[in-house]
């Protein structure tokens, strides 16, 4: 008996050199079990974003470039996406425009993904900061085409958000960040040996894991780690150690500066954590954003400290301490308790692994994401 073959999902991110393709790499992933997935996208940077270049979904990608040479790229992207639905993660011009290009070219379903609020990342400048990005048309992701982009969100077929803050704005399926608990099982990984690779020693360790950007409150989290004392260290993991930032925080004596690594290799570099760090300030940046290594770390059983910002205390409600944002002395209280109290933080640990498995975990998501799609390529038929 003939099987149907499955149907194929064409993701869209709108730069593969750039962190968002993280989002569109997960969205494959979920998808990847029951869908012949391939991510499209154009490469604005020189290279692929470095977590992603071991992942093995397939890829198609253009060179990016401004407007008015990148306007004849776009049919070329569209043309790439000839999967039978389209999936188009955030409402950027190079996805969500690109989708909305390719269904009009052949009819099928396209969902639109918003894991972040687009226009709060041009907001965060201040008035006349966002005066004169308005006016930047030769940019195809600068603000006046993502303020287009959010204007036609509803042509979408379906959506899902990534946050509480942007299901209220927008609607759709609540799809946060998720992870595979099965394969992230701290029982799998060496937590020694990765102690050894960081260089701890009997030193404590506090550890930030990301693209570390001003609205992720590095800064802050540099200066309360310094006031807890020399048996503590802080591992920054995902900076450039080339970047001025990274220069200063690795002048600190507590603090060591780690390049970018896989997005398979997480797991490794965390289970040697005896904190996760994830102070999240409060900006327009990060009103409707849940930092995807929160769930990283609930994955891997670690004990977690952020910030009250977005939907983060919902989240680590019981299996996490939150406190406010941009509070240097309440973060450095926060971590000092933990660290002080080893049994408090294998609970909270061993806590938000459970919440993570139940919520945040690929067989969650995908109970919300397969019936979605199911409900779309009935639409299509």
């Amino acid at each position: 008996m003939n099987r149907e073959a499955p149907l194929r999902v064409s993701v869209l991110t709108f730069d593969f050199s750039d962190n968002a393709t993280g989002r569109a790499d997960l969205l494959a992933r979920l998808l990847a079990p029951r869908y012949d997935v391939h991510v499209v996208g154009p490469r604005f940077g020189p290279a692929l974003w470095g977590p992603a270049r071991a992942a093995k979904i397939e890829r198609r990608e253009v060179e990016g470039a401004r407007y008015p040479r990148f306007a004849g790229r776009l049919g070329a992207l569209a043309r790439l996406a000839d999967g039978d639905i389209l999936y188009a993660s955030k409402p950027r011009a190079t996805s969500f425009g690109v989708g909305l290009l390719a269904r009009r070219q052949r009819r099928r379903p396209l969902v639109l993904d918003i894991d972040d609020w687009e226009l709060g990342f041009f907001l965060r400048s201040g008035a006349w900061g966002t005066a004169g990005r308005a006016v930047n048309v030769s940019n195809p992701n600068g603000l006046p085409w993502t303020w287009l982009m959010e204007r036609l969100v509803r042509r979408a077929d379906a959506l899902t958000v990534g946050s509480r803050f942007l299901e209220h704005r927008f609607g759709g399926t609540l799809l946060p960040h998720v992870r595979d608990t099965e394969a992230w099982d701290p029982a799998h990984y060496d937590r020694e040996a990765t102690r050894a690779m960081l260089g701890a020693g009997n030193r404590r360790v506090v550890m930030f894991l990301g693209t570390p950007r001003g609205h992720k409150g590095v800064d802050d989290l540099v200066a309360a780690v310094a006031t807890l004392g020399a048996d503590v260290m802080l591992a920054i993991v995902g900076a450039d150690p080339s970047g001025g930032a990274a220069r200063g925080w690795a002048s600190v004596p507590a603090v060591r500066v780690f390049g970018e690594i896989a997005f398979d290799d997480i797991p490794r570099w965390l289970i040697g954590a005896d904190i996760v760090a994830i102070p999240q300030r409060e900006t327009a940046d990060t009103v409707g954003q849940v930092p995807a290594k929160i769930f990283d770390a609930m994955a891997l059983a670690r004990p977690i400290v952020s910030t009250r910002v977005s939907m983060i205390p919902e989240i680590l409600e019981d299996c996490g301490v939150v406190v406010p944002p941009g509070d240097v002395p309440a973060l450095a209280a926060a971590l000092r308790r933990l660290l002080d109290d080893p049994a408090e933080a294998s609970a909270l640990g061993r806590r938000a692994r459970a919440r993570c498995e139940g919520e945040y975990s690929f067989r969650a998501a995908r109970a919300r994401l397969f019936p979605l799609f199911e409900r779309v390529a009935k639409g299509r038929r």
